[in-house]
């Protein structure tokens, strides 16, 4: 009796399907519980731009936008940076936007930390004047945004008539 040594190769394939197909399902499986797997649903939310870095948050969402709201008024800017220079009036050193609104106002929007959060304060001043009021800025506030900073510069100078008729 001769034994047959060569393996047969039907059975071989089919053990190695189904030994594909437990593999692949196992694999499915564990995809559908991993959350390290990326589907759509747990793709990183962009952060919101209140939380990106200072610099950038302010010269690339908030000074671009008060320039547009400023102009929508029918007004126009002369100059617009953020320095860390001193603060109008007290003369501590800090972050500070300086608007210069033509023939209206000039405005410093100061920053105590490089932190939208930080203690904020602002002067205004009539055109070639320095200022001579230095007033809280959102003290009460608990979340900062973008547009809360706008319409409350834009209500500060609204406030003194610097915008037009109230």
């Amino acid at each position: 009796m001769e034994e047959n040594l060569e393996p047969n190769n039907e059975v071989i394939n089919e053990n190695r399907t189904n030994s594909n197909n437990n593999l692949a399902s196992r694999v499915d499986k564990k995809n559908d519980n991993d959350p390290t797997v990326n589907t759509n649903s747990n793709l990183k939310k962009e952060l919101p731009i209140e939380k990106k870095p200072f610099q950038e948050f302010i010269n690339i969402h908030l000074i671009p936008s008060l320039v547009e709201e400023i102009n929508q008024r029918g007004l126009e800017i002369n100059n617009i940076n953020l320095k860390n220079t001193n603060r109008p009036i007290a003369g501590d050193k800090c972050w500070v936007i300086n608007c210069e609104i033509k023939e209206t106002c000039s405005f410093w929007l100061s920053f105590d930390k490089e932190d939208i959060s930080s203690l904020k304060s602002i002067s205004l001043s009539k055109p070639n004047q320095k200022p001579s009021i230095i007033e809280s800025f959102l003290i009460d506030e608990k979340r900062i945004t973008l547009k809360l900073i706008i319409s409350r510069v834009l209500q500060r100078l609204n406030g003194q008539k610097l915008l037009g008729v109230n």
